[in-house]
Order: C-alpha cells, then sequence, then structure tokens
C-alpha cells in the first residue's frame, strides 16, 4: 500500500470513530446535564474537521515534482497542518468561552450518572486511535497525519479532567462547578496542543534549518565515508516531513574527477539511508586547504 492510500484509510478510520464518539457523548452530555461532557463533545467533533482536511489535501501534498514544482508540492502539508492547529485553537476558544461566561449560573437539574459512559468510552477509543494513527504518521513520514494522531490523544487525555468533574459533581451536587473547571481545562489542553503545532510547521515554511542534534548526526555520517577530509558551509531547509541539503565537501586535490564523483555518491546515498526525511542532498566538491 502506498503512502497516500495508507494516510487515506486510516484517516477514514478516524473520521467515521470520531463520529460516532462526538455523537454518544454530546447525546450523554446534553441528557446528562454536563456542560463539560458537551464540550468534550465538540472537541471530539473538531477532530472530523481535521481528517477532512487531510483527506482533501493528501492527493496535494503527495503530487510527484513537476516543472512549476521541482521540490515537490510538501509545503501543502505544512499549510495544511497550521489549519489543523486553527481548527483546535477555533474549537478550544468556544468551548473555554462556554464554560467561563456560565460558571455563575443557577444549576437546576443534577449530573447524571450515565454521563460518564461518554468520557471513557472516549479516553479508550481515542487512546487507541492515536497509537496507530501515529503509526502510520512515522511510517509515511507525514507530520499532519501526526499532529492529527497528537489531536486523537488530546481528546483522550482531555477526557479524563471531565470524567473526574463529573463523578465529583455526581457524588456531591455542591461540587458542580468543577463540570464548569472540566471544560475550561478541556479548553487549555487544546491550546497548548494547536499553538505548538502552528509554531512548528510556520517554521517550516519559513525554511527553518535543521536542528544541532541532526546536524551533529550529519557530521557523524560523513565523518565514516572514506577519502573525506572535511566538510562546511552545510545549508538545509524543510518541505513538509522533508528535508533538502547542500553542503561543500573536502577531498585531497590530487584526486581524480572520478574519484572525486565516487566520493560524492557515498556521502549522498549515506546520508539520505541514515535519516528518512532527507530526500536530497547536493554536495559542492573541492580540495582541502
Amino acid at each position: 500500500m502506498n503512502k497516500k492510500k495508507e494516510i487515506m484509510k486510516i484517516t477514514l478510520w478516524g473520521l467515521v470513530l470520531n463520529v460516532f464518539i462526538s455523537i454518544i457523548k454530546f447525546i450523554l452530555g446534553f441528557l446528562g446535564n454536563s456542560q463539560a461532557v458537551v464540550a468534550d463533545a465538540a472537541h471530539s467533533f473538531s477532530d472530523t474537521s481535521t481528517d477532512l482536511v487531510i483527506l482533501l489535501g493528501v492527493k496535494y501534498w503527495t503530487a510527484p515534482p513537476d516543472s512549476s514544482h521541482p521540490y515537490g508540492h510538501q509545503k501543502i502539508e505544512s499549510f495544511i497542518t497550521i489549519v489543523i492547529g486553527l481548527i483546535l485553537l477555533s474549537a478550544a476558544g468556544g468551548i473555554g468561552y462556554n464554560a467561563i461566561a456560565t460558571i455563575n449560573h443557577d444549576h437546576i437539574e443534577q449530573i447524571r450518572l450515565f454521563t460518564i459512559i461518554g468520557p471513557i468510552i472516549s479516553i479508550i477509543f481515542k487512546e487507541l486511535l492515536f497509537h496507530k494513527t501515529y503509526k502510520i504518521g512515522v511510517k509515511t513520514n507525514s507530520s499532519s497525519v501526526k499532529a492529527n494522531a497528537r489531536h486523537h490523544r488530546t481528546d483522550a487525555f482531555s477526557s479524563i479532567p471531565v470524567l473526574l468533574a463529573v463523578v465529583a459533581s455526581i457524588i456531591n451536587p455542591k461540587l458542580i462547578i468543577l463540570d464548569h473547571i472540566g471544560a475550561i481545562i478541556v479548553a487549555a489542553f487544546i491550546i497548548k496542543l494547536a499553538v505548538g503545532i502552528i509554531y512548528k510547521n510556520i517554521n517550516e515554511l519559513l525554511d527553518t534549518g535543521i536542528t544541532d542534534e541532526e546536524y551533529r548526526h550529519i557530521a557523524k555520517v560523513i565523518s565514516k565515508i572514506e577519502c573525506v577530509k572535511g566538510f562546511h558551509k552545510v545549508r538545509s531547509r524543510k518541505l513538509g516531513s522533508s528535508i533538502y541539503l547542500d553542503l561543500h565537501l573536502e577531498v585531497d586535490g590530487d584526486l581524480s574527477v572520478t574519484k572525486g564523483h565516487d566520493i560524492t555518491e557515498d556521502v549522498q546515498k549515506a546520508l539520505i539511508s541514515s535519516n528518512p526525511k532527507i530526500i536530497d542532498v547536493m554536495v559542492h566538491l573541492e580540495p582541502e586547504e
């Protein structure tokens, strides 16, 4: 199964499960008089938006390079991942605002016991979906799929304070304010995740280079290549989840052109095989100083 099909398959599964969980939590939250569970249902439903964004976008960012886009279309994935982050921020803003605005309202109806079924189902199924989706994200090296997986996990994690708030409110109706606090915690949790996703992918759109750790890894790989005397002027940029490199390689000035070419190919192959994110390496060969 190719990359595009694997991404679409896991995302479709996520979409179906998100719709099911959202409906269950909304019905239970509404009938059980729990604002936190209804807010959690809205969070789950926001997952369907990110699933749809990925399903619409994967066709474009997996398209091969063409004459107008010689480096491919991977930046579309970074843009789509930012859209996912903005959807999360929007959902969190609505959840948090509603919880704060109604925190002083009178609560006549007590939260009902069956309401706890919603967050329990969410915790179990969304954590399972996280592991499966993240595994596909790593396999396909897709930042959007990994971001979507983290979204699934936030849904699972955010259901924990909701569950605790609902249980506490059922045990002691005077603690119903915890239902609002649970919704606010959910909103804060989502905001933290969304800001991280947006920040990371804006940097990718701005051609941010590799990290110091990735640079040290590259240096270690190059140092093992025979006849390489040194390297410098390493430049890198990220397109989606892919890395492009160019660097200056120092070799013995008396080597033949053929030998120099062979060394260059050895360096390219070694770097690409050492990190699945590296898809192209441009090497400028020069004599050792």
